[in-house]
């Protein structure tokens, strides 16, 4: 199972960017899909769950500002991230808890410039 993320760039603040982490392979159960994210010389912090039921979940950072979401169908989950700052730069990182193993993906840069 690998999850390939990808959307990452450079943005100005105030921008927008979207976020996709689509995993290939067989994922058996499927139940939370989280992103995180790690700044330079920080340690790495959970921006955003969905539930198996749909429900959401932020971290206080970025509430009203980002919007998680899935494709079942497509094992990808998405991060919208609106009213970007440049506190939100860090490589994010998308990460499945399935019935069989937790799995993550290997990390794309958002740079926000102000």
């Amino acid at each position: 199972v690998q999850l390939q993320a990808s959307g990452g760039g450079l943005v100005q603040a105030g921008g927008s960017l979207r976020l996709s982490c689509a995993a290939s392979g067989s994922i058996i159960g499927i139940k939370v899909m989280r992103w995180y994210r790690q700044a330079p010389g920080k340690e790495r912090e959970w921006v955003a769950a969905i539930l198996p039921n749909g429900s959401t979940d932020y971290a206080d950072s970025v509430k009203g500002r980002f919007t998680i979401s899935r494709d079942r169908a497509k094992k990808t989950v998405y991060l919208q991230m609106n009213s970007l700052e440049p506190r939100d730069t860090a490589v994010y990182y998308c990460n499945i808890d399935a019935v069989y193993g937790t799995y993550w993906g290997q990390g794309t840069q958002v740079t926000v410039s102000s």
